[in-house]
């Protein structure tokens, strides 16, 4: 089981960049893909609230529509004759499928269409009907709870069926206009009642309708937003899960590598790096697995940094360690003076090598922080060599510089650094030269880069030789030369620098022809 991901950081780190997570810093990023499309599908389903205002909307239209044909109705049978009446109402009735009572003004039923013809409607009872409308009235009930719908009552026919049963009716006469009513049938479809008095005064007009065609359009239009919602919910959790496969899973898998190279269980542990991938998680990935390279490859180099520092170290200390046991035995004074200079040189050596580990070892961290600032490699290499001169560190050594105009060899860098290079560069030329020899160095600029070149003649450096003599503590000096008076760090410590201005440094034969080792270093030309 791999352990879990953790590391310590500024608690402010997250909050000042911006990406805090406050209530959802404990769900996983899958949860989180899911709950963001749920949210957007339960907005969807928002619809079906709407549909329940469309309902009484269309519920107010049909009580509108019931009392403008209530008024017409009565508007007829007051002007037509007593005897047509029936045939009026059994026609109005068919119509409008309606159901039409005529109250005497005493109050009593005096004619109804439901007895004078085949009625135009009738209740259904609820237990006779199959589940599905079971589960579609309680959907009615629990969408009109949500949003808080107006109760309406619950239809019944009055035992004793007179004008004063009738609130419509009532209502109507204090009016003098039609008035209209929504109840629900047993089943919970709209039922329509409406009421006027008659204008001649003859009594009053009740008429009911079952609105079934209300119930079954909303309900219609509400299976088809649901179905919408249920295919719209199921490809977006389907699209959700694959979201989250694509970008939860690399990630993991990438977490799981980095926790093992921290955990550092083997000594080369791989990081995917999905080539397949062009997106961002594919840069992660490559970006990740590069780094881990760099990492291991700077570790690497630490450890066999830290070796030649120990094996380094260890020559001059046996030799000083030597020189004082050979004191304590020792009573002549020439050989305890020369004991005494062994002790001197080693101390010295240790010194350099101290100085020179140092210095390379922070060249790096240096370069990282360093501000790069133009730098005219003309003028730079004048002041070297003319402080060279007046410290007369060319040793009978001849150095012919080819100065280039102003500004034309210019690149971005570190002056101390790029001095140390060329100073480095300068000390080894002189070193490897014979006395009287000439170096000779050349700064010109190539398209995008500046080429400098150091050559001298010496006997140069056999072409299988020319990298390892960049590495660190080789020590291939000239014939002569004291033991111990260079690190084997200058090289090194040189190209380190060239490197981290994104140039190259490397050593060629001489273009003339002749005996002599020629560095040539390349950096990048400072813009503008």
């Amino acid at each position: 089981m791999e352990p879990d991901i953790a590391t310590r950081t500024n608690r402010g780190t997250d909050s000042e960049s911006g990406l805090s997570l406050r209530w959802s810093a404990r769900l996983s990023l899958t949860t989180r893909i899911l709950v963001v499309n749920v949210l957007a599908i339960a907005l969807l389903a928002g619809s079906l609230f709407y549909l329940n205002n469309y309902r009484d909307r269309l519920t107010e239209e049909r009580l509108d529509q019931a009392r403008l044909q209530l008024t017409i109705i009565a508007d007829a049978l007051s002007s037509g004759e007593a005897q047509h009446r029936e045939a009026l109402v059994r026609q109005f009735s068919s119509h409008l499928n309606a159901r039409l009572r005529l109250y005497a003004p005493d109050g009593t039923k005096t004619l109804d269409s439901f007895s004078l013809a085949k009625p135009t409607y009738q209740f259904i009872d609820p237990d006779t009907e199959p589940f599905r409308k079971d589960v579609a009235r309680l959907l009615d009930r629990t969408i009109e709870s949500l949003v808080f719908s107006a109760q309406i009552p619950d239809f019944s026919e009055p035992a004793n069926d007179v004008t004063s049963a009738w609130p419509e009716l009532v209502a109507a006469q204090n009016t003098m206009q039609a008035v209209s009513t929504v109840s629900f049938a047993p089943d919970r479809t709209p039922v329509i009642a409406a009421g006027i008095p008659l204008s001649d005064g003859t009594g009053s007009i009740l008429l009911t309708a079952n609105a079934r065609d209300i119930t079954r359009i909303v309900r219609a239009e509400r299976s088809s937003v649901l179905l919408v919602i249920l295919v719209v919910a199921t490809v977006s959790i389907l699209l959700s899960l694959f979201l989250a496969r694509t970008i939860v899973r690399p990630i993991r898998k990438l977490a799981r590598a980095a926790v093992r190279v921290r955990m550092g269980r083997s000594d080369e542990i791989t990081i995917p790096r999905m080539p397949g991938r062009r997106d961002e998680i594919g840069q992660l990935s490559r970006a990740l697995s590069d780094m881990s390279a760099a990492l291991r490859h700077r570790i690497d180099a630490t450890e066999a940094f830290a070796a030649d520092v120990s094996h380094e170290i260890k020559n001059p200390l046996a030799s000083l360690r030597s020189a004082l046991e050979g004191l304590e035995r020792v009573d002549d004074p020439d050989l305890r003076k020369q004991l005494l200079d062994v002790t001197h040189d080693d101390v010295r050596r240790i010194d350099r090598l101290i100085s020179d580990i140092s210095d390379a070892s922070r060249v790096d961290a240096e370069l990282a922080r360093a501000k790069f600032e133009p730098i005219d490699i003309g003028q730079m290499l004048e002041q070297l060599l003319a402080a060279r001169e007046q410290r007369t560190s060319n040793l009978g050594v001849h150095i012919a510089f080819a100065r280039p105009g102003k500004d034309v060899a210019k690149v971005m860098g570190d002056g101390d650094r790029l001095e140390r290079v060329f100073s480095n560069l300068l000390d080894n030329a002189v070193s490897f030269s014979p006395e009287g020899g000439l170096v000779e160095i050349l700064a010109t600029p190539d398209g995008d880069e500046i080429v400098i070149h150091v050559a001298d003649q010496g006997p140069g450096v056999p072409p299988d030789q020319r990298e390892e003599v960049f590495q660190r503590f080789h020590s291939d000096r000239p014939d002569g030369e004291a033991f111990g008076k260079h690190s084997g760090l200058g090289l090194a410590i040189a190209k380190t620098i060239i490197e981290g201005h994104q140039g190259k440094i490397h050593i060629l034969d001489r273009a003339s022809g002749e005996s002599g080792a020629c560095f040539e270093i390349r950096l990048p030309k400072a813009p503008g």
